[in-house]
């Protein structure tokens, strides 16, 4: 089963597609997109989609985890726009029938390191130590969308 996390951010976009086949889990590709901050809002959003839908193009994951949308009373734009990185992500999953799946940042943290609180260092230690990849290569967005895939991997493993 291939398996795509996805971390939405207008300014960085992380991704990463783990396989996970006979009790292991591997990676396949990782990175992290960086639309250029001086286009135009709607040409970002299309980079974002560009990118991820030529990946899920080659990659072919069977579902996309997503992280769930939360609104922080102190910046409420940052919900919005967040919103529509996330809209174009979920049409590319209706486009190329690719099963979406959210989950809490809280309950993956909780997934991966017990503790739903656990920081975005933490976080990204433990998937660099679960995947046997170099910490240093992983940027924040991309370790937070492996977070993503590897927890849903160890959240629903019996039913995989």
């Amino acid at each position: 089963m291939i398996v795509l996390g996805v971390d939405p951010g207008i300014k960085a976009t992380g991704y990463g597609f783990l396989d996970f086949s006979k009790q292991k889990v591997l990676i396949q590709e990782t990175g992290t997109i960086e639309p250029n901050p001086k286009d135009l809002f709607e040409n970002r959003i299309n980079k974002i989609h560009k990118i991820l839908d030529a990946l899920v193009v080659q990659y072919h994951p069977d579902v996309m985890v997503l992280e769930k949308l939360f609104a922080h009373q102190k910046h409420p734009m940052t919900s919005s726009i967040l919103g529509h990185v996330r809209g174009v992500i979920c049409l590319l999953c209706a486009q190329r029938g690719v099963r979406l799946v959210e989950h809490s940042p809280k309950r993956i943290r909780k997934a991966l390191t017990g503790n739903g609180n656990a920081t975005k260092l933490q976080i990204k230690q433990m998937v660099a130590h679960s995947l046997g990849v170099n910490e240093q290569k992983l940027t924040l967005d991309a370790s937070d969308a492996l977070a993503l895939a590897l927890g849903y991997i160890q959240l629903n493993e019996r039913k995989i």
